[in-house]
């Protein structure tokens, strides 16, 4: 079994030898709850066949091996898409509702980001999400080429804030900032400035926002030249 049927044909048991008494997902789900408690380099087929109560030559008759185990797991993590059809508006509400669902999925198992690297297969939960990106593009004044760079852009934003975010906060490195700051204003005037602001104003923490607006600014620019 490749990576490519393991992720697009059926999900169930192994084909031959003995009556199955788990899945691919049963797989799949150990491994996730693995790699969100101690990352991705916790999982291993051992680790994996420990948590399911099996020998770890018996995890083989489901998966070939740890690199497909894992596709296998950012496609059940990422889950399906949402449907966007229903929000009113065209493309960028519902492009922006696509990124902050998408951002709450990568948020929310962080280890996807290492997997999702590189040449490599995706399954159909994952392509599932790029449908329906270009589905709310479907329509405007781009040509494929432009409506996958979108995609793209709005998915480096994802990727760049859940990466900087995982396991801390602005607000954290504001702390921090403020500590080493406190006698060093003098040397450092527009990060004091920047940092008493944003706190005046309720600011922080608005990079995965403030980052979509701009990036939709920009599309929207970019179709009214058109």
């Amino acid at each position: 079994m490749d990576v490519i049927e393991l992720l697009w044909g059926e999900r169930g048991g192994p084909r031959r030898g003995p009556k199955p008494t788990l899945t691919v997902g049963d797989l799949a789900r150990a491994g996730i709850e693995l790699a969100d408690k101690e990352g991705l380099a916790a999982v291993t087929m051992q680790r994996v066949a420990e948590a399911l109560g099996v020998t770890k030559m018996a995890t083989y008759r489901y998966v070939p091996g740890k690199d497909e185990l894992i596709a296998l797991m950012v496609d059940v993590a990422i889950g399906e898409p949402p449907e966007l059809k229903d929000i009113t508006g065209g493309w960028r509400p519902r492009l922006k509702a696509w990124t902050l669902a998408m951002y709450e999925r990568m948020s929310a198992h962080p280890w996807a980001l290492r997997a999702t690297t590189g040449q490599r297969v995706s399954g159909p939960n994952e392509l599932g999400w790029v449908e329906r990106a270009l589905q709310a593009l479907d329509g405007v004044a781009m040509d494929g080429g432009q409506m996958m760079d979108v995609v793209v852009a709005l998915t480096g934003q994802i990727r760049v804030i859940v990466e900087q975010s995982a396991g801390t906060s602005e607000e954290d490195i504001a702390a921090g900032w403020t500590k080493v700051l406190a006698t060093r204003q003098e040397q450092f005037p527009h990060v004091t400035k920047a940092l008493l602001s944003s706190a005046q104003h309720g600011s922080r923490d608005q990079g995965l926002e403030f980052g979509l607006e701009r990036i939709l600014d920009g599309v929207e620019l970019h179709l009214s030249r058109q």
